[in-house]
């Protein structure tokens, strides 16, 4: 009997060449000029439905440690300013008309109702954002403006959506202290305030990282281009064979924020085969799919938050023994982001679990 020969036309991910990628672009990163311009993450950019603005700022500052630090409107936004010490900012705005440059990246069946409503930016710190837009343009990067917008203190500048990720990624120069997005003509808006601080509150803290969910055909591109964009690099990869599943972590040294990139390991064919991965992305596109915080005294914060009204997609997973505790909420109704819960234990070395990573993954399909 002849053994049968490979489908060469069969896509199938693997770290090999994401790892030849990835060295390039640090070498060509040294060469353009790029090494140590953009830094840590200073903010996150998510717009929402008008009429779902003010519930989205409840929510968050309801289940999460964030409080309203600033609340105004210009000409284009309305923008809440949700802050936790330690932490980047969360932006949550709305435009208040014209198109919208994501537009076209909700139209799946599961967003679509939402045509406006997605993590939209990943904005980093920059201390010289004319020498950085300047080498990005001369590589091809376009950006949403000609140049730089003034906001304040701070002047900032965001690169058009990625075809990949569905992402944007803005670059943010602050004179004096960061943080302050309002430009001149900005007007007070009404903050917005939980009616109660809960005591669980206090142990929710800061952003621990984001994951973004894409095509398996597009996780290494995606990946090398986030890359080209900023100063982080490829830490590594935990494949979840059952669930088609690859989960990619980009880090950047002594930052306090990484990225992470789940896809498929191989592409979607339907419904039955595909695993919970490209399940989502074919329903709801590429995009950002969870925001998670480093939680301390996570059992008992878990608990709490189940006695407050949060629903979750699976119990907590993980523990002191793994090193690792992680849950995921249900999707919020006016974001459509899961919140992600997470303690790291004393000593834990790594970012995640196998084990913890292939629950997480497969809790994706209560969506």
């Amino acid at each position: 009997m002849m053994t049968p020969k490979p489908d060469l036309n069969v896509f199938r991910n693997s770290d090999a060449a994401l790892r030849e990628g990835a060295a390039r672009v640090v070498a060509a990163r040294a060469q353009a000029g790029l090494g140590g311009l953009v830094g840590d993450l200073a903010c996150v950019i998510i717009n929402t439905e008008p009429g779902h603005l003010v519930p989205a700022v409840q929510e968050m500052l309801r289940y999460t440690g964030l409080t309203c630090a600033d609340a105004f409107e210009d000409d284009t936004h309305r923008c809440y300013v949700l802050r936790v010490e330690h932490s980047a900012d969360v932006l949550l705005r709305c435009r208040k008309d014209g198109d919208s440059p994501f537009q076209h990246l909700n139209r799946f069946p599961k967003s679509s109702g939402l045509p406006n409503t997605r993590l939209e930016s990943y904005v980093f710190h920059t201390h010289d954002l004319d020498r950085l837009v300047s080498i990005q343009k001369s590589l091809g990067v376009e950006f949403q403006t000609e140049s730089p917008e003034e906001r304040g203190h701070c002047r900032w500048i965001q690169t058009t959506p990625s075809k990949l990720s569905g992402n944007a990624t803005g670059y943010i120069e602050c004179a004096g202290s960061p943080g302050r997005y309002r430009d001149a003509a900005s007007k007070p808006l009404e903050a917005v305030w939980h009616d109660s601080r809960e005591t669980y509150q206090i142990h929710i803290g800061a952003l621990d990282h984001a994951a973004t969910r894409l095509r398996a055909r597009d996780r290494n591109a995606a990946v090398l281009e986030f890359m080209n964009l900023t100063n982080y690099t490829f830490d590594g990869a935990f494949y979840v064979e059952p669930s088609n599943s690859i989960t990619s972590v980009v880090r950047l040294p002594l930052a306090r924020f990484a990225l992470v990139f789940t896809s498929g390991i191989s592409p979607y064919e339907n419904e039955e085969t595909a695993g919970p991965t490209e399940k989502f992305v074919h329903n709801y596109g590429p995009r950002t799919h969870h925001l998670a915080f480093n939680t301390n005294n996570i059992e008992q914060t878990f608990e709490a938050l189940g006695r407050d009204g949060m629903e979750f997609l699976l119990d907590l997973v993980g523990g002191p023994g793994a090193g690792l505790h992680q849950t995921f909420s249900a999707p919020s109704p006016h974001t459509l982001l899961v919140f992600e819960y997470i303690h790291r234990y004393g000593g834990f070395d790594g970012f995640f679990t196998l084990d913890n990573v292939t629950s997480l993954t497969e809790a994706t399909d209560n969506q």
